[in-house]
């Protein structure tokens, strides 16, 4: 377990350092608080993705349905029919098109308008834009020929006074996005939009923050656990070696991708 508290982490340097009988569980312990406090400060605003969306700066944008959703999908729906799913920090995500295809409905948060706008279009799709009258400033874009509504907002700012909550939420690059520090904010959101029976598919990465500052960010199984374990069963669905030459330039020599299945614990 990862604890993250400034004291608590006093506590366990300092156990690390006289050595009372725990000598491997703190040195696990030290080294994963060393990674997560190479990016611990790291601050991305909203403007700036915004920026990265007008310039084209997307690498993270994968013109196909994602391969770790496409492999997970049957344990996400577990027998289900017309799901409703959440992606938060969607994008121009066609994971959306392929779910909605399904006969699933998506509700998605995105703060860059191009994306959302981009989506349609790429798609083929038509759609409308309302404000919403419970997030001041916000937009919904909602498809006119799928079940797909995109929210143009601040992630913080939505809620399940909006939309209810989900069947379903696909994380494939949204944990991994948003500034560490907002780590415990992003869990109390998340679990706050699971329906009793939601099953949340997390995609997270592993790799050496300290060659890399991110996005997208370092997040250990131990963070996983420390943000979801208290209220959720948490279940290492499949791990894999994601290393390409665009790793390679930024000077990491591992990038691991793993997808945890997240369910709300029944007692």
């Amino acid at each position: 377990m990862l604890y993250e508290s400034s004291s608590v982490m006093f506590v366990t340097d300092t156990l690390c350092r006289i050595g009372i009988g725990l000598e491997k569980d703190c040195a696990c312990w030290c080294q994963t608080n060393k990674m997560l406090s190479a990016q611990a400060d790291r601050v991305m605003a909203l403007g700036e993705w915004e920026e990265r969306w007008r310039e084209d700066q997307t690498g993270w944008h994968r013109p196909h349905v994602n391969k770790m959703l496409e492999s997970n999908i049957e344990k996400v729906l577990d027998g289900r029919k017309g799901v409703k799913f959440f992606f938060p920090l969607c994008g121009k995500a066609l994971d959306m098109k392929w779910l909605a295809d399904m006969g699933h409905s998506v509700v998605g948060v995105e703060i860059a308008e191009k994306a959302i706008k981009q989506f349609f279009e790429e798609s083929n799709m038509t759609y409308s834009e309302e404000t919403v009258s419970a997030l001041p400033g916000a937009k919904v874009y909602k498809s006119s020929e799928r079940n797909i509504s995109l929210y143009q907002c601040d992630l913080y700012n939505f809620s399940s006074a909006i939309e209810g909550q989900f069947g379903g939420i696909w994380d494939r690059g949204s944990l991994v996005a948003i500034n560490p520090r907002d780590r415990q904010k992003y869990a109390a959101l998340i679990t706050s939009l699971m329906d009793k029976d939601c099953r949340y598919l997390l995609d997270t990465l592993l790799y050496n923050p300290e060659v890399y500052k991110g996005p997208p960010f370092f997040v250990p199984d131990e963070q996983v656990q420390s943000l979801f374990g208290k209220s959720c069963d948490i279940e290492l669905l499949q791990s894999l070696d994601a290393l390409t030459d665009r790793e390679k330039a930024r000077g990491m020599d591992f990038f691991t991708e793993k997808v945890h299945l997240i369910t709300l614990k029944t007692n």
